[in-house]
């Protein structure tokens, strides 16, 4: 039995690393990478950012997909997966911590008009203007996962504000949570900021269309860092127009790469952030070699897909 990583990305940790890592973690565990692959008939778990059907007409005795993010909704509607074939996702704490630090970011610029006096030192211009008042700030948080309720909570220890959104009922101290489709409507038109954290179900495919985004408070601030199809761009152009929200802070797009010419590059209403917020994924690798051991072991994995409900 042998790990497989292959993230297939050229831009980020590489493979290499990601099994040095797991090795000193496990020293015992057999761990490749494309360029030590040896046999595929030896691989029975493979972890990717995202699923090649090539991976899957290559290792004929693959027991188990690890996810190296949180999101799996690729891999989970992937026909050509087997039925046999397991998905485990990761909820570390460092990308958590990273994309709840992206949110307090960008709402924090919006705040202190950062953008604003940016523009005003490239004129030379001393130009005061007093920043938005935290205590006075709403800010929504869309999805009250692991992730999301991280981000709830360091956004109300900034001193905002903090309502929160999810299907099922949530408690979060400090936070005033909603749940259910009829309650979005209710906290969007309320809330200075919206911060997406939603997975792509087929709930929330296409979510943030026009209709919900006219439920905006007019000049809000939308942000997203879950997943691109959350929002319909075509109508998120619109209702920037419209001044519904008044602006919109994109770390996730319905395409990536985003293509040159997408009309978010250039609307002075967006702005584009290359899929950064939740970058590390610091010790959860250990996750990943303790999934390797179970899965060879017969043991209960962590953080297993209900491929199902699709998380």
């Amino acid at each position: 039995m042998a790990l497989l990583i292959e993230t297939g990305m050229s831009d980020w940790i590489s493979d290499s690393d990601i099994a040095r890592d797991i090795q000193r973690l496990h020293p015992g565990a057999d761990i490749r990478t494309p360029d030590t692959l040896g046999n595929p008939d030896d691989i029975t778990m493979l972890a990717v950012v995202g699923l090649k059907d090539e991976n899957l007409r290559r290792l004929p005795n693959l027991k188990l997909v690890q996810k190296l993010g949180a999101g799996v909704e690729t891999i989970v509607s992937n026909p050509n997966l087997p039925d046999h074939v397991r998905i485990a996702r990761l909820k570390p704490d460092a990308p958590a911590q990273g994309i709840a630090e992206w949110f307090v970011a960008y709402v924090l610029r919006h705040q202190r008009h950062m953008a604003f006096h940016e523009a005003a030192q490239s004129r030379a211009e001393w130009a005061p203007k007093a920043p938005i008042y935290s205590p006075d700030t709403v800010v929504g948080v869309l999805g009250l996962g692991h992730i999301g309720t991280r981000s709830a909570k360091m956004l109300r220890a900034v001193g905002f504000q903090v309502m929160g959104w999810s299907r099922s009922p949530k408690q979060i101290e400090g936070v005033t949570c909603l749940h259910g489709d009829a309650a979005l409507p209710e906290l969007l038109g309320q809330c200075d900021h919206v911060c997406a954290i939603l997975p792509s179900t087929p709930q929330t495919v296409g979510m943030f269309d026009a209709r919900i985004l006219a439920a905006m408070k007019p000049g809000s601030q939308l942000l997203n860092a879950g997943r691109g199809d959350l929002i319909d761009e075509t109508a998120l152009i619109a209702a920037l127009n419209n001044g519904t929200p008044g602006h919109a802070v994109l770390d996730v797009t319905s395409t990536e790469p985003l293509p040159s010419e997408s009309p978010l590059w250039t609307h002075p209403g967006v702005t584009i952030t290359p899929h950064v917020s939740g970058w590390h994924l610091g010790e959860a690798l250990a996750d990943v070699g303790e999934n390797f051991r179970r899965l060879t072991a017969a043991e209960p994995l962590l953080h297993e897909v209900d491929r199902t409900r699709g998380y």
